[in-house]
This record gives C-alpha cells, sequence and structure tokens, in this order.
C-alpha cells in the first residue's frame, strides 16, 4: 500500500506496545488511550503521519474513570499528529445501544485536561485526559 511506504516498522507485542507508547507520548495522547492486546504489527509513516496496528482479536476496554467502553478493532489506523488523531478507524465508543465509529481524537491545546472525541455521526464528547492515562 502506498500509505505505508516508508513506514517504520515493529511486530511483535512487546516491541509493538513500545512503539505505541512511544508514539503516543510524543504526539501529548495520555498513555491509557490504546489498550492493546496481542499486537501483530504496528507501523508509522513520519511523512503523512499514518499510523497502523494490527492485533489478533478485538479488544474491549472499560475505561471505570468515566465508566465507557470502548471496542479496538483488530486492524486500527489514522492520522497522528501533535493533540489529534485524524481519519481514525477500528475505534468504536459504546453509547446506549450503539456503537458508533470514533473519527477524530483531540487533546486540547493549551491543555485544558479535556480530550474530545468525534464520531463520524457528529457526536462529540469530552472527558478528563488523566481518564486515559495508563493503568485506569
Amino acid at each position: 500500500m502506498a500509505e505505508k511506504e516508508g513506514a517504520i516498522v515493529k511486530t511483535g507485542h512487546e516491541e509493538g506496545l513500545k512503539m505505541a507508547a512511544s508514539l503516543l507520548e510524543e504526539f501529548g495522547f495520555p498513555l491509557g488511550l490504546l489498550p492493546l492486546a496481542d499486537v501483530v504489527e504496528i507501523g508509522f509513516v513520519r511523512g503523512t503521519g499514518y499510523m497502523w496496528i494490527l492485533q489478533k482479536k478485538k479488544v474491549e476496554h472499560n475505561f471505570k474513570m468515566i465508566n465507557k467502553l470502548v471496542s479496538y478493532d483488530t486492524e486500527i489506523s489514522g492520522y497522528v499528529r501533535t493533540k489529534n488523531i485524524k481519519k481514525l478507524k477500528g475505534v468504536k465508543a459504546k453509547e446506549l445501544m450503539l456503537w458508533p465509529p470514533v473519527s477524530q481524537i483531540s487533546v486540547d491545546d493549551p491543555p485544558t485536561g479535556k480530550i474530545h472525541f468525534k464520531s463520524l455521526a457528529g457526536i462529540t464528547k469530552a472527558f478528563p485526559v488523566e481518564a486515559f492515562g495508563a493503568g485506569h
């Protein structure tokens, strides 16, 4: 795929987790934003910001502080830049009985302590950044 050209690619769970954490940190996202399991591959193209993560199985994670259930598909991709992920695919957040896909995530800059999630349906939700800290 052309969008993967020139990518830094890591394979295996340990290397994948390290790279995911370093990308989250570098671009100003909380470290618990991507609770991954059984990472197969992660890749990042610095020139375009395109990132992808492949994992063996879908992961559902409940962010307890905000009581929000989020589903991470076997393939997650999007375009990352400082405090912003656009064209996100493979992430859904449960709203009542529906699972609308999350298409964009952004952290306020200058910092207000809020992180925003936007769905393709146009729904935007804001939560405290600390709800997505490592270990939550």
